[in-house]
């Protein structure tokens, strides 16, 4: 009787979800041959604030993240402003 856990990041649409319980269930019972109604699976979806790595959570890394990006999007829009005067 496997018990599958499985902890991942919030965000994943139903039908992903749906296809990684599918894929768990087909990988128990053709690498340990798992009977299909005797396997588990528990899908675990952690908030962004409460996974971390590193000392910072991915709540954090995205949000330095954009803020990368928004300072590389105004250097660009500054530069292309420039060429056009």
């Amino acid at each position: 009787m496997p018990l599958i856990e499985v902890s991942i990041a919030r965000g994943r649409t139903p039908e992903q979800l749906r296809s990684l319980i599918g894929a768990l269930h087909r990988a128990a019972e053709t690498s340990v041959g798992a009977v299909p109604e005797n396997t588990t699976v528990i899908i675990r979806e952690i908030e962004h604030e409460h996974w971390s790595r590193g000392d910072r959570t991915i709540a954090e890394r995205n949000t330095a993240a954009q803020a990368a990006a928004g300072t590389h999007q105004a250097s660009a829009n500054v530069s292309a402003e420039r060429r056009s005067q």
